[in-house]
């Protein structure tokens, strides 16, 4: 079946999660984060995303900022890095995601050959908004959607439910693209051909499907959508 829409995850996959840490210590206004900006962005990676999938367990829904807040509270107290100007420079750049430098290229070519483009995100509407406007892709997307339109964090289906819902199409023609390897698994498992954006190198998570495929950058999806 061709792939008529194309959908992409957004943190980590076109908007990189680590720059909000990396810019705040290179403006050297924060000494201590010179040498630990990296543990902090992994701890606040990490963090963020396992309490999306204990409130989606446990049925205590919030929204994405409020897990992003909690994620880098939890960061920064490890990290012995609780300096509340520190945190309000790290969330105000939170919203000002770079995104990574193929983005632009790549969403241009596949709305090029015709094809849907869409963000499927756990970001709330606002951030999500804050992030396309902020790295000027707005122009290369039909739609942004967001877990807040069913009160549920991924890899839920009623989320995947959405895709079909906005575009009319069937599961087999969208591609869906993430560099979660569980979010890639899941859609997967859900019937849509999936892709793994494995920039670190990971190893593939044992669950209940596995990702169609695995790349190490964006560059090539266009290829694999056919255009």
């Amino acid at each position: 079946m061709p792939i008529t829409t194309c959908v992409f995850d957004a943190y980590g996959t076109l908007f990189d999660v680590a720059a909000a840490a990396r810019q705040a210590a290179a403006e050297g206004t924060f000494p201590a984060l010179a040498e630990t900006w990296p543990q902090v962005a992994a701890h606040w990676r990490q963090k963020q995303l396992q309490y999306t999938w204990l409130r989606a367990v446990a049925g205590r829904h919030t929204d994405f900022w409020q897990v992003t807040q909690d994620g880098l509270d939890w960061a920064l107290e490890a990290m012995g890095l609780a300096d509340p100007a520190l945190r309000q420079r790290l969330l105000d750049l939170y919203w000002e995601l770079q995104a990574y430098e193929e983005v632009p290229a790549m969403l241009g070519a596949l709305k090029a050959g015709g094809l849907n483009t869409a963000i499927l995100s756990n970001g709330s509407p606002r951030m999500l908004a804050g992030a396309v406007q902020s790295a000027g892709i707005g122009n290369v997307l039909d739609d942004v959607l967001s877990v807040e339109s069913v009160g549920v964090f991924k890899p839920h289906d009623s989320v995947y439910d959405l895709v079909g819902r906005r575009f009319g199409c069937a599961r087999g023609e969208v591609l869906f693209v993430s560099s979660n390897g569980w979010d890639a698994a899941a859609a997967a498992g859900y019937g849509f051909a999936t892709v793994w954006v494995n920039r670190a190198g990971e190893p593939q998570d044992r669950l209940w499907a596995a990702p169609g495929q695995t790349l190490r950058t964006l560059h090539d999806i266009p290829k694999l959508a056919g255009v």
